[in-house]
């Protein structure tokens, strides 16, 4: 041995100093100090304020003054009837939301994957994509023009064509949940399409070319070949929508929505919204959104500890 070369005993690793490197990026930390204090003061000081769910709380009291009830406002949450209805029409609503954003996209996606004229296809993506960009106020107001029992467009075309009676679709509770998940599909299915869109490009096309050798018709290719490269994108984007199952769409159903379809229509924000703001239950109100938030944060965990599972998804 050299003797020359030190001791592998004796070699001390390199300490770098963290510091060093904030000298050189400060710049980039100080641009993100505006969002960080906006964040802290919107979103993470406002917290505090749960604690209201655990007080019989008066305005007029503040946090100290009002009486500490416990979790009397929880028990009340799962005593009343149209609670468990709102948390039921949420579960329902989300869910079916969830499934057909989904499956309509994939469908489309195939489609469109078909069409070779790529002018058509860009024309066809632009006009799918448009609704995504349109605000609930705008397209409620269009929607309730056109689904109007009386002169609607849709109503006319089922007395006319079809000799149908006309539809109440946002007076009955069926037709409504049923009007809910329609146009939310309408409106975001253009959009959810780019990432399968995507997904279809990386799928190697040899694959296809030996399929064709094989003497596999386009139908075949797509069960053997398209939708198993889909499911891995399928699975995590059905995944991490779980994490959003107690969110029905607040700006939609609010625009949509009245006290006729209350029974099935209304979900957990609206019904936040409506007890607390309008009603002034705010304890009960705060407890009713506390327990959602506490959900929701457990199911974000655990779909994304899923999707790590099933697709080696990874948010970092």
């Amino acid at each position: 041995m050299n003797s020359s070369t030190p001791p592998a005993a004796s070699i001390q690793p390199v300490r770098r100093n963290p510091f060093r490197k904030m000298r050189k990026t400060w710049v980039f930390h100080f641009m993100l100090l505006p969002a960080v204090i906006m964040a802290v003061l919107f979103h993470y000081l406002p917290m505090l304020g749960a604690v209201i769910a655990f007080q019989e709380y008066k305005p007029y009291l503040g946090f100290t003054g009002s009486e500490w009830v416990g979790l009397k406002h929880f028990k009340a949450m799962f005593e009343r009837v149209d609670s468990i209805q709102v948390i039921w029409n949420t579960l329902l609503i989300a869910s079916l939301k969830i499934g057909f954003m989904v499956a309509v996209p994939v469908a489309f996606a195939l489609l469109l994957n078909e069409v070779r004229k790529m002018v058509f296809k860009r024309i066809v993506q632009t006009f799918v994509y448009l609704p995504h960009f349109l605000s609930w106020v705008i397209l409620s107001a269009i929607l309730v023009d056109l689904l109007s029992p009386e002169g609607g467009l849709v109503n006319r075309v089922l007395q006319n064509w079809f000799g149908l009676e006309p539809v109440f679709f946002l007076g009955n509770g069926d037709w409504f949940r049923f009007t809910l998940v329609t146009s939310e599909v309408w409106k975001e299915f253009g959009f959810s399409t780019i990432i399968y869109l995507a997904s279809l490009a990386s799928i190697n096309p040899e694959l296809y070319e030996a399929a064709e050798v094989d003497g596999a018709s386009r139908w075949k290719q797509t069960m053997h070949i398209t939708l198993p490269g889909l499911v891995p994108i399928m699975t995590v984007c059905a995944t991490l929508s779980l994490s959003s199952i107690l969110s029905a769409g607040f700006d939609q159903v609010y625009n949509l929505y009245n006290p006729l379809v209350y029974d099935k229509g209304d979900i957990i924000d609206t019904y936040v919204y409506r007890v607390g703001i309008l009603s002034q239950k705010l304890s009960f109100a705060t407890a009713i959104g506390l327990f959602k938030s506490v959900v929701s944060c457990i199911l974000i965990l655990a779909v994304y500890r899923v999707a790590l599972k099933v697709a080696n998804y990874r948010i970092f």
